[in-house]
C-alpha cells in the first residue's frame, strides 16, 4: 500500500467516527435473531441505496447483495459481515455506553464488523471508485449456530465460480482465519414403550439406552492428522422419577479442520448407531446441519491472499495477525476450493453473552483495515 493510499485511508476513518459511532448504536438496537434477520437487512439495503448504491437487492435468504463494478460476467470478490445474532429477542436491544464501551448482545458479532462493512463500501460508492474487478459488498444471513451459513451458500449459488476470493468480516482484531473449522450437527431420539419403575421394571429405558450410545460415542479415537473433536452438549428425556422413560433425546456434533476427518468421524458415528439400534428402542436421527471443512484451496492463491490481509492488519494496528480456525461464512469458500480470510475489524470479548462488549476506539482501527482490503482491489492498486 502507498503512502498516498493510506493518508486516504486515515483520513476518511477520522472523518467518520462519529457517525460510525451512532450508526453502531443504531444496528445494535435491531434484534436479528437468525432466520429473522428482516429489519436489519433492510436496514442496511435502505442504508447503502441512501449513500447512492445501484442495483442493491434483498434476496430470498436474507441477504442484502451491493454490486459493485459488476459487468454480470467477469470475476467478483465478496466483501461480507452477517446481520445475524444468536439471541432471540424481538424487541429492541440495549446498548448501553460505559467507560469507553458499548455493551450489548451481538455488539461485536457481527454488529461492529457490518458497520465497518457498510461505511467502507460507502467510500467506494461516493468516490466511483474503479475496480480491477467486480466487487459484492454482502450483509448476509444465518451464520450463528443452526442457520448453517444458509446465507453464504445461497450467495454461492447465485454467482458461483465467478467468485475469486471471499472475505468475511467478524470476531475480533488481529483475527485474519484462513482455515475452517467444519462440523456436523445431530439430534437423536429414542422412543420405547416405557412403563412403571416398579411393575414394569426390566422393560427398556430411553434414557438406559442414550446413555450407551454416549458412552460409545466418547471411546472413539478421532483421527489426529487435524484437531478433530466431539461433544454432547444437552441429554434430556423421561418424566418422572417412577416411570420407565419412554423418550430421550441427545444433541451430538463433531468438529475438525479437515472434511475428510469429518467423513471418517461421521462413520465412527453411524457405527456406534448401529450398536444401539433395536436394543429395545427405536433411534431416530436427525441431521440439523452441516458446515463443512476445507476443500481443495490452491495454497498458493490462499496464501497469497492471507499475506495481503496480514500486510493490511499490520499497517493498521502495528500488531501481529492471529491466524486461529474458526467456524464462519468462510467455511463455504474453503469448502469449495476459493480463498477466503475472516478478518475481524473491532476490539471486543465476551461474545455470544448479553454482556458482550466493544472498544468504540477500536471501530476506526477497524475501518481502516475493511476499507484497506477492499481498496486492494481498485484499478489503480499497488
Amino acid at each position: 500500500m502507498n503512502a498516498q493510499t493510506k493518508a486516504r485511508i486515515e483520513a476518511y476513518a477520522r472523518s467518520c467516527r462519529e457517525e460510525q459511532k451512532e450508526l453502531l448504536r443504531t444496528l445494535g438496537q435491531i434484534p436479528s435473531p437468525t432466520g429473522e434477520e428482516d429489519r436489519r437487512a433492510a436496514f442496511c439495503r435502505d442504508w447503502l441505496i441512501a449513500q447512492g448504491a445501484e442495483g442493491v437487492t434483498l434476496d430470498e435468504a436474507k441477504n442484502v447483495l451491493c454490486p459493485l463494478g459488476d459487468d454480470g460476467a467477469g470475476d467478483l470478490v465478496v466483501f461480507a459481515a452477517h446481520t445475524d445474532i444468536v439471541f432471540p429477542d424481538k424487541d429492541p436491544l440495549p446498548v448501553e455506553e460505559r467507560e469507553g464501551r458499548f455493551y450489548a448482545p451481538g455488539i461485536g458479532d457481527d454488529t461492529a464488523n457490518l458497520v465497518n462493512l457498510l461505511l467502507a463500501a460507502r467510500y467506494l460508492i461516493r468516490n466511483r471508485t474503479p475496480l480491477s474487478c467486480g466487487l459484492i459488498i454482502a450483509a448476509n444471513s444465518c451464520e450463528e449456530g443452526l442457520g448453517n451459513l444458509k446465507g453464504t451458500k445461497a450467495l454461492f449459488a447465485r454467482y458461483g465460480s465467478r467468485i475469486r476470493a471471499f472475505y468475511s468480516f467478524d470476531l475480533y482484531l488481529p483475527l485474519c482465519c484462513h482455515t475452517a473449522v467444519g462440523s456436523y450437527r445431530y439430534r437423536v431420539t429414542c422412543k420405547t414403550r416405557g412403563g412403571h419403575s416398579y411393575g414394569d421394571f426390566g422393560r427398556p429405558s430411553a434414557v438406559r439406552i442414550l446413555c450407551g450410545l454416549v458412552d460409545e460415542l466418547y471411546r472413539i479415537d478421532p483421527p489426529t492428522r487435524a484437531r478433530t473433536t466431539y461433544n454432547v452438549g444437552r441429554i434430556e428425556g423421561g418424566t418422572t422419577v417412577n416411570s420407565i422413560p419412554q423418550e430421550a433425546s441427545i444433541l451430538y456434533e463433531f468438529r475438525s479442520t479437515a472434511q475428510d476427518c469429518l467423513e471418517e468421524m461421521e462413520q465412527h458415528f453411524r457405527t456406534a448407531l448401529s450398536h444401539w439400534q433395536d436394543k429395545g428402542g427405536a433411534l431416530e436421527v436427525e441431521l440439523l446441519g452441516i458446515r463443512p471443512g476445507n476443500g481443495p484451496v490452491d495454497p498458493a492463491a490462499l496464501a497469497a491472499l492471507t499475506a495481503r490481509s496480514a500486510d493490511v492488519i499490520r499497517t493498521f494496528t502495528g500488531k501481529e495477525p492471529t491466524y486461529t480456525p474458526t467456524s464462519t461464512d468462510g467455511n463455504i469458500p474453503l469448502s469449495l476450493g476459493i480463498p477466503a480470510n475472516t478478518v475481524g475489524t473491532v476490539t471486543g470479548g465476551l461474545e455470544h453473552t448479553r454482556q458482550e462488549w466493544i472498544d468504540l476506539s477500536s471501530l476506526p482501527t477497524g475501518l481502516k483495515v475493511a476499507l484497506g482490503l477492499m481498496l486492494g482491489y481498485a484499478a489503480d492498486a499497488d
